[in-house]
């Protein structure tokens, strides 16, 4: 039987606005993420199925506006005051629905990051709407904030991330 041989090819994943495709169906967030300095009430919300631009869009944000990226999971262990004295993109918000610590985590976070003068990017799957969030304060929050929501993509934007897949590679 003939073996197969694998080769051991390094992988980078560029997460520049270089290398962001705006199509239709994310051009309103990539124009949001990019005027990011006048966001309503300093905050957003990104929603929009898996592989959609979500992460590498809060990477580029992140890159321009000198922000930390955090997983909403992990914020009960976080030290929220100093996280709020920069801006802050936290992703995957749905995940923590129900879990109280982090729900109230995420809820000192919105306040405080706002209080400093701070933005604040959320991410998530479903719509604002449906993230299951129980803490209420925390719900109004989440309601009251600008969402843009990624659709899924197209077949030329299909094409140019899977080139983009290939050079990562």
């Amino acid at each position: 039987m003939a073996r197969q041989l694998g080769f051991d090819l390094p992988s980078r994943t560029a997460l520049g606005r270089d290398a962001f495709f705006v199509a239709p169906s994310n051009a309103m967030a990539a124009a949001l993420i990019d005027g990011w300095q006048t966001w309503p009430g300093g905050k957003l919300v990104l929603t929009g199925p898996p592989g959609s631009g979500k992460t590498h869009l809060a990477h580029v944000w992140a890159a321009a506006s000198g922000s930390a990226i955090v997983a909403a999971r992990d914020l009960p262990g976080a030290d929220i005051p100093t996280l709020a004295r920069a801006p802050v993109a936290v992703e995957d918000v749905p995940e923590i629905a129900g879990d109280e610590a982090a729900e109230t985590a995420l809820f000192h976070l919105h306040n405080l990051v706002l209080a400093e003068g701070r933005a604040l990017l959320l991410t998530g799957t479903p719509p604002v709407a449906r993230w299951g969030l129980t803490l209420p304060d925390l719900v109004s929050r989440m309601r009251g904030t600008t969402e843009a929501m990624l659709e899924p993509p197209d077949d030329a934007l299909l094409a140019a991330v899977l080139v983009k897949m290939l050079a990562d590679r």
